[in-house]
């Protein structure tokens, strides 16, 4: 078994975010020390905290992380990766046209023409 700080820089996580997982449900210690109150975490705890890291990275908000590891198989992990991709690239193409929409403000507030 792996103290939290161990357990933290095994799997990129923080103390603190492992903290809150726990807190949360999400990602509990398979042993608290009832006299210290240190956390323990295990090899298998490790196959989620990893997930966790990746799906946080991935963008996903604490609710989708919940059903993603408490409601979901992990047999569907790869759609539900492809749909979060496919709501990723919305968001870029919609970030790229606000950026086009800026630059055709400056442009007009610079007296340049604009051709639609």
């Amino acid at each position: 078994m792996y103290r939290i700080g161990e357990f933290a820089a095994m799997t990129e996580l923080s103390k603190e975010t492992l903290r809150y997982y726990a807190e949360i449900g999400l990602l509990e210690p398979v042993y608290v020390d009832p006299t210290n109150r240190y956390s323990y975490y295990d090899n298998n705890s490790f196959l989620t905290a990893r997930l966790l890291y990746y799906l946080r990275r991935f963008d996903f908000s604490i609710q989708e992380m919940k059903e993603v590891v408490k409601e979901r198989s992990l047999d569907d992990l790869e759609s539900i990766l492809q749909a979060k991709k496919k709501k990723l690239m919305k968001k870029v193409n919609e970030i790229h046209a606000l950026i086009n929409d800026i630059d055709s403000f400056i442009d007009y507030g610079n007296g340049v023409e604009i051709n639609d």
